[in-house]
């Protein structure tokens, strides 16, 4: 196994870790993986234990099987059932405390529920372009329309007040277009994106990415699940297609998803400011974002990231993003 059987992360490593199963049967396994924190036994087949967990998490009640070639705590189980469009709640104080505190050694169990693509419209769409890329910007974002009714789209620019853009599906006014001058700083770029929202989430998309209308409905929905979690941060996938090829960085998680009031850190590479409490935050396995970059632009990228804040530039992502994919 070379892949995580559930998030699909090159991440699996070896762990000293167990799984307490009710009856006080302790189990251990010796590889989890670093990304979602799902464990499993040496030489499992990672096709059969999707199948097996799939199963699992179509029903209204989950129990972790005590004799399934993997394990999990309630934190990736919640994960886990994102990939089906599903939720999970904790049953009693044990497993609220289990999902509040990962990874935990008490085998995952949890009530079941869909995610409900109708809920209202809680999240706002932020999108960061240069002033050549805004005309594209706002010509994908009817596309956006049903999951929200406000977006707002920041350009590298000089200062300049918002201003409405008149857009097929949103109301009047639902959509602005403000400036700003990225100056190489993209967490500050990021943060006065978030000052922007008017909902109590934001949704943050470059130029260069897309969000098929599939994986947008349901962001409302995760963050109703993230509020029940005193979650303030979701990541996605995202796919890198260099020059239409998939690149081997992948899942390449990106936390984009994030209450209105998180502040992002890091002028490249910028992550948001949790405080330390990467528990506040989890991943969606629903979709994913589509990256568009070219080999041009990926043999540019690190030097120039290097330039704006030396030591973070990340060179030898250059290798990994030019390799494609490897199952």
């Amino acid at each position: 196994m070379r892949r995580c059987f559930v998030c699909e992360a090159d991440s699996l490593e070896p762990t000293d870790r167990h799984i307490l199963h009710e009856g006080g049967r302790r189990r251990a396994f010796p590889i989890a993986c670093a990304s979602c924190g799902v464990l499993v036994e040496d030489g499992a087949d990672p096709a059969a234990c999707w199948a097996d967990l799939a199963r699992a998490l179509a029903g209204r009640v989950f129990r972790l099987d005590p004799q399934a070639p993997y394990g999990l705590d309630i934190y990736t189980l919640r994960l886990a059932a994102t990939r089906l469009r599903r939720g999970v709640r904790p049953v009693g104080g044990a497993d609220r405390a289990a999902l509040l505190h990962p990874h935990s050694e008490r085998a995952a169990a949890g009530d079941l529920f869909d995610l409900d693509a109708a809920l209202s419209a809680t999240v706002s769409l932020g999108l960061i372009c240069r002033p050549q890329d805004l005309d594209a910007v706002l010509a994908r974002l009817p596309a956006h329309a049903a999951w929200t009714g406000d977006a707002v789209v920041l350009v590298d620019a000089p200062d300049s007040p918002p201003v409405s853009a008149a857009i097929a599906g949103y109301p009047s006014g639902a959509v602005r277009v403000a400036a700003r001058p990225l100056a190489g700083d993209f967490a500050a770029q990021r943060n006065a994106l978030q000052a922007l929202s008017r909902r109590a989430w934001t949704l943050q998309l470059d130029a260069d990415e897309e969000l098929a209308a599939a994986v947008g409905e349901l962001l409302p929905a995760l963050a109703a699940l993230a509020e029940e979690g005193d979650v303030l941060s979701i990541g996605l996938p995202r796919r890198n297609r260099v020059d239409g090829v998939l690149s081997d960085v992948y899942p390449d998680v990106q936390y984009r998803l994030n209450r209105a009031d998180v502040r992002f850190g890091g002028r490249v590479h910028e992550r948001p400011d949790l405080g330390g409490a990467w528990r506040r935050g989890f991943i969606s396995l629903h979709g994913a974002i589509e990256h568009r970059l070219s080999r041009a632009h990926v043999e540019a990228r690190s030097r120039r990231y290097e330039a704006m804040d030396p030591g973070r530039g990340r060179p030898e992502e250059e290798t990994a993003l030019l390799r494609p994919y490897r199952p």
